[in-house]
């Protein structure tokens, strides 16, 4: 398949258009990437509860340890430092979650950032390039051997702005209808440059022993 025209003017346009969509895409990775990393910062309260949570879980189980040796009564003054390790463990768990509702907050808006300017402006630009790409090949292939011609030149007919017409020579459409091979040419030619592309020079014509000159035809 053809993805870019012959024609330089048609052609500037279409890589013009795929360099905005790539960039379009990176400006909106870039936008993300920031937004991330900007609701990430969020979360350092959380790693601050973690760390809490944790430091007072080991300072209160040290304490129950130490606790639990003295004579007698150590169980009964582990107890309460163990409670309160537990309750650290709590609040070492909230602080975890907090950070993990703050990741999936991050990631999600980063997706919905890329996703939604990206994704409109693929669905306007990518159903266009394929169509050209389709109807350049089509017109590619009716080129390739003997030129279908004829067949360009009745589609420039049936389907050409009306100002490109009338910018023909005049007689055209009638000197079509005589089978005139230039005027045939010049409707296809038309056709083409819809697709920025260019019909091939017209085969020569051998030249037979009538067309040379002082050579007269029998009667």
């Amino acid at each position: 398949m053809r993805f870019y025209a012959q024609h330089p003017a048609l052609r500037a346009r279409q890589v013009a258009a795929d360099v905005g969509v790539l960039l379009w895409t990176l400006l909106w990775v870039l936008v993300a990437r920031a937004v991330h990393g900007a609701v990430l910062a969020l979360a350092e309260p959380g790693r601050a509860v973690e760390d809490l949570g944790r430091s007072v879980a080991g300072s209160m189980g040290s304490a129950a340890e130490v606790a639990e040796d003295v004579p007698v009564v150590g169980d009964e003054l582990a107890g309460p430092f163990d409670a309160l390790a537990g309750s650290a463990g709590s609040v070492r768990g909230a602080g975890r979650s907090a950070q993990d509702a703050v990741d999936t907050l991050a990631l999600v808006l980063a997706v919905v950032l890329v996703v939604l300017p990206v994704g409109w402006l693929v669905l306007r630009w990518l159903p266009s390039r394929l169509h050209y790409a389709r109807e350049a090949a089509a017109a590619r292939r009716m080129l390739t051997g003997v030129p279908e011609v004829e067949l360009l030149a009745a589609r420039a007919v049936a389907t050409a702005p009306l100002p490109r017409l009338a910018a023909l020579p005049p007689g055209t459409g009638a000197a079509w209808r005589a089978g005139d091979p230039a005027a045939t040419r010049s409707l296809a030619a038309l056709e083409l440059a819809r697709l920025g592309l260019r019909l091939p020079d017209a085969p020569e014509r051998p030249v037979t022993g009538d067309d040379r000159p002082g050579t007269a035809s029998a009667c």
